[in-house]
C-alpha cells in the first residue's frame, strides 16, 4: 500500500494527495461553497448579506487582535468559538477595500479555533463571524494601524 501511495503522490501532485488521503477531503470541500459574492463585496453590510444576513452579537466568541498593529500587512488574529455546532468562522476587516479576509470550515467534533494573519488597511474594527447551527453570530475588536497593509 505504501508503494501505491508514493506512486500516486509523485504522479498526481495535489490531486494525488487528495486521492491518497481518501475521500473525506473531497467530501469536506463539496460541503464548503466559496461565497464569491461575499469576497467581492466592497462594504461590510453587503458582505454580511452575502454570508447569510446580519449576524447577532455574541459573547461566546473570543476574538484576539492587537490593540495597535505596527504593520497592517501582517496583523495576527485568533478566534475561538464556544458556540455549539460551530460550522464556519469568517474574518472581516471593516475598512479594507473588500472586507472579507478569509473563511474557515470547522469539522464536526473539533475545537472551533483558527489563527492567522490578515491585512488591515487602516484603523478599524476586525470582525469574527461564526456560523453555528445555521445561524450567524459575531464579535468585533478595534485595531489601530500605524502603517497600512493595503498600500498605505
Amino acid at each position: 500500500m505504501d508503494f501505491k501511495r508514493r506512486v500516486i503522490l509523485k504522479a498526481g501532485g495535489a490531486l494525488g494527495v487528495l486521492a491518497a488521503a481518501g475521500t473525506w477531503p473531497l467530501q469536506a470541500l463539496a460541503k464548503f461553497a466559496r461565497p464569491e459574492d461575499a469576497f467581492k463585496a466592497e462594504a461590510l453590510d453587503a458582505t454580511f448579506a452575502a454570508l447569510g444576513g446580519k449576524p447577532e452579537k455574541s459573547d461566546q466568541i473570543d476574538l484576539e487582535t492587537p490593540d495597535i498593529a505596527e504593520n497592517g500587512a501582517v496583523v495576527p488574529v485568533s478566534v475561538t468559538s464556544k458556540l455549539a455546532g460551530t460550522e464556519q468562522i469568517w474574518l472581516l476587516v471593516e475598512k479594507n477595500p473588500n472586507p472579507l479576509a478569509g473563511g474557515f470550515m470547522i469539522p464536526a467534533n473539533t475545537e472551533a479555533f483558527v489563527q492567522t494573519r490578515v491585512k488591515v488597511a487602516q484603523t478599524c474594527d476586525i470582525y469574527a463571524v461564526v456560523k453555528a447551527d445555521g445561524k450567524l453570530y459575531m464579535t468585533a475588536n478595534e485595531t489601530k494601524v500605524t502603517l497600512g497593509g493595503c498600500g498605505g
